[in-house]
C-alpha cells in the first residue's frame, strides 16, 4: 500500500486542533414508542406535551478534533483516486456513508502509520472502537456537541450568517471549507455546509443500528444548524449534504 506523502501528513498534523476536557450535557426527548431529537424548539425541561426530557451529565476527556470537515480532495488522495489533471476540490465529501466514513478513517491510519481504531465481526455488521488506539475515528456525539459549542453557552457559537452556510446564504450547493468564521477553538463550519457522522448510535432499542449526524447543512434552515440538533441515518445511507469529521484519541 502506498504511504501519504509529507505534505499531505503535514496538513493532516496541522488540521488537527487540540480540545481540552471537560463536562457535556446531552439532553433527549422520549416517549414509549420513540426518541426525539433534541432541537432549539426543545427547550423547555422536564415533560413537554407526552414527551419526558432526560439529562446526561458526560465527562469529556481531552481529544483531537479537525479543523475542517473531511475534503473531496483528501478523501480522494488518501483513497489514490485523485489525478494530477484534477482541479483540487477542497468542498467537503459527501455522499459517503457511516461505514464509508469509518473505513476511510481506518485507510488513513494505517498509511500515516497509526493503530487503526475499528474492528469489524466477521459478518461486517457490528464495529468496535478501540478508543486507547493513536488512530484517525469519528468524534462521539458528546465530544462534537461539546467541541461546536467551545466556550460558548448558547444555540449556536456565533451569528449563523456569519458561521454557517445553510439554505437562505449557501445558493443551493456546497462551498469551500473555512470561509465562515471559526468557534473559539479554531473549528471551522461545524453548523452548515454539510451534516456530519458521528460515532453513536441514535437509540438501539428504537432505531437498531441507526447512527447520529450533526451541524446541519447548505440544504437546512437555519433551526437544524444548531450545536444541540441531531439527527439519524442508517449506516449505509449516503446524501449529498452529509459528510464527517476526523478525530483522535491522546
Amino acid at each position: 500500500m502506498k504511504s501519504i506523502d509529507s505534505n499531505t501528513n503535514n496538513y493532516l498534523n496541522k488540521q488537527m486542533m487540540r480540545i481540552p476536557g471537560g463536562v457535556e450535557y446531552l439532553r433527549d426527548y422520549r416517549d414509549e414508542h420513540k426518541w426525539h431529537s433534541s432541537d432549539s424548539k426543545m427547550s423547555i425541561s422536564g415533560q413537554k406535551g407526552n414527551l419526558t426530557e432526560i439529562k446526561r451529565k458526560l465527562e469529556i476527556k481531552p481529544f483531537l478534533l479537525a479543523k475542517y470537515p473531511v475534503t473531496k480532495n483528501l478523501y480522494e488522495v488518501i483513497l489514490h483516486k485523485a489525478q494530477d489533471n484534477v482541479e483540487v476540490n477542497y468542498t467537503p465529501i459527501v455522499n459517503v456513508s457511516w461505514y464509508d466514513a469509518i473505513l476511510f478513517c481506518n485507510l488513513l491510519s494505517k498509511e500515516c502509520g497509526l493503530n487503526e481504531c475499528y474492528t469489524f465481526e466477521l459478518n461486517g455488521s457490528n464495529v468496535f472502537c478501540d478508543w486507547n488506539a493513536d488512530g484517525y475515528r469519528l468524534p462521539t456525539d458528546a465530544e462534537w456537541q461539546y467541541a461546536c459549542k467551545s466556550t460558548s453557552t448558547g444555540y449556536r457559537y456565533g451569528g449563523i450568517e456569519d458561521i454557517a452556510w445553510y439554505c437562505e446564504n449557501s445558493e443551493g450547493r456546497l462551498h469551500e471549507v473555512g470561509k465562515k468564521n471559526p468557534n473559539d477553538w479554531e473549528l471551522y463550519d461545524m453548523l452548515g455546509n454539510t451534516w456530519e457522522w458521528c460515532w453513536d448510535l441514535y437509540d438501539e432499542k428504537t432505531y437498531d443500528q441507526y447512527r447520529i449526524f450533526r451541524g446541519g447543512s447548505w440544504a437546512e434552515q437555519a433551526r437544524g444548524c444548531g450545536a444541540t440538533c441531531r439527527r439519524r441515518g442508517h449506516p449505509s445511507f449516503g446524501i449529498d449534504d452529509l459528510g464527517f469529521r476526523l478525530a483522535k484519541s491522546f
